[in-house]
């Protein structure tokens, strides 16, 4: 049988990505809540292009639904590169507030609301700045505001439910270019995710991605990159495929989701993940996927916990 070339993992990154990345703040993904993390399941569609419907996960002390707007559908995984963006220059100015409290000024603290260029959040993203990125951008957006989520956590067998809460709490666009491409963007932050960065304690439960996470090609592969960031960190972790096929929010058959993972595990044999190395092992009760940290750099990556 003929061999064939496996399909690279990571997508080839924008011809001035090199000179922009020095300017590319930390990447940060937020708690939902500080028991329930977004990171523990896929808060979005894993496909490219928009689903409607609702995903339900049932967690082992957690109730957790994600619905998206009659007309826009679900979120992606894609359109939630604007959500990593929000939180880490979130995270970015209640770092620079507290540099500012230390040495005896009296700063403001950060603002709800987030105004950046729609430029600067593809630069972030790490993608082209083609005309199709623009009008992208818009449709994400409009995705991320209609999206909400919903915990139920479940303490001590009693139920206590949380309210809904929007992925972004609606945006405006305030200027547009000449040809009519969004220039500059009000990104209004939720009062969850602004709650949960700006608190009083030292440490928030932020978590570092990897800047070549955006380089993903796969929705798979970028839940399974989350998903060994907060349970493997810089050790290890296995999921069963099962387990994997309920965090994931897949909608289809386990053995359809299973071949697709057999697939992509395979393909990082030729081209490995960024940080992990991924192995497919069999348990007691099937197979069960591995996740161990790799260090390309010699240098210790940021802790779970970041300090700011």
């Amino acid at each position: 049988m003929q061999e064939t070339t496996p399909k690279r993992i990571l997508r080839t990154a924008p011809q001035d990505d090199a000179q922009l990345m020095f300017f590319v703040p930390t990447i940060y993904d937020a708690p939902l809540k500080d028991d329930v993390h977004l990171m523990d399941v896929a808060p979005f569609s894993l496909s490219k292009k928009a689903n409607k419907g609702i995903i339900k996960y049932e967690l082992k002390d957690s109730l957790i639904t994600i619905e998206g707007g009659a007309e826009t559908g679900l979120a992606t995984v894609f359109d939630y590169d604007i959500f990593l963006n929000m939180v880490s220059y979130l995270a970015d100015e209640v770092k620079n507030y507290r540099n500012s409290e230390a040495k005896g000024l009296r700063p403001s603290l950060p603002p709800k609301t987030y105004r950046p260029s729609a430029s600067h959040i593809l630069k972030f993203c790490r993608r082209s700045d083609g005309g199709k990125a623009y009008e992208d951008l818009e449709a994400a957006l409009d995705r991320l505001a209609n999206t909400t989520i919903k915990v139920v956590n479940l303490s001590s067998g009693k139920r206590r439910q949380v309210d809904s809460r929007p992925m972004i709490s609606g945006y405006s666009v305030v200027s547009r270019t000449g040809a009519n491409r969004i220039e500059t963007i009000e990104i209004n932050i939720p009062d969850w995710v602004y709650t949960s960065i700006v608190r009083n304690e030292r440490t928030l439960p932020l978590l570092t991605l990897h800047q070549d996470y955006f380089l993903i090609s796969s929705g798979l592969g970028r839940f399974i990159y989350r998903l060994a960031r907060k349970a493997a960190g810089k050790m290890e972790a296995t999921y069963s495929l099962k387990e994997l096929h309920k965090r994931s929010g897949s909608t289809q058959e386990l053995r359809k989701f299973s071949y697709d993972l057999r697939e992509f595990v395979t393909r990082t044999l030729a081209f490995p993940m960024p940080e992990y190395d991924l192995s497919l092992e069999e348990g007691k009760d099937g197979a069960v996927l591995r996740m161990r940290y790799r260090d390309e750099t010699g240098f210790p990556l940021s802790t779970l916990v970041a300090e700011i």
